[in-house]
């Protein structure tokens, strides 16, 4: 990731801003490199990580479960500010997730072509179940 995060006050510094509106929207550009792209060492490897696959199951695990901030925060930080600021229109675009399911992270079952992530084999929550693009169903988890 560039740039990193160095410190445990960095760290502080951003659940702070997440706290206090300063920081008022999380994203994730998704950066799925292949293994090869990541293996060329600090200089010269591709920078970033993939996104999707973790992105929501991380800021719900770490912030709202542990009580940093509320759920209805996260949806704000995570999808009505970035609607916004970007004029996006809130569409037939959604997602429906089972937030009482708890998982290992584990890149080999990423739906990405990426693998890079530095969540492998944290315990996260929430699993994604349907997936709703356009109106029209593009994922469902077989039950």
């Amino acid at each position: 990731m560039n740039p990193p995060l160095r410190s445990a006050e960095d760290k502080k510094a951003l659940i702070e801003g997440i706290k206090d509106g300063t920081i008022d929207m999380i994203a994730t550009d998704h950066a799925p490199h292949s293994a090869e792209e990541k293996s060329k060492g600090l200089e010269k490897s591709a920078f970033g990580i993939v996104g999707l696959e973790t992105a929501f199951k991380v800021m719900y695990t770490h912030l709202v479960k542990t009580g940093i901030i509320t759920m209805q925060r996260l949806i704000e930080l995570m999808c009505i500010n970035p609607r916004q600021r970007f004029n996006i229109p809130l569409g037939e675009d959604f997602s429906v997730w089972d937030l009482n399911v708890k998982s290992k992270v584990n890149p080999d079952e990423f739906l990405s072509m990426g693998k890079a992530t530095p969540f492998e084999g944290q315990e996260l929550y929430g699993e994604c179940i349907l997936t709703v693009c356009g109106g029209k169903v593009v994922y469902k988890k077989e039950i």
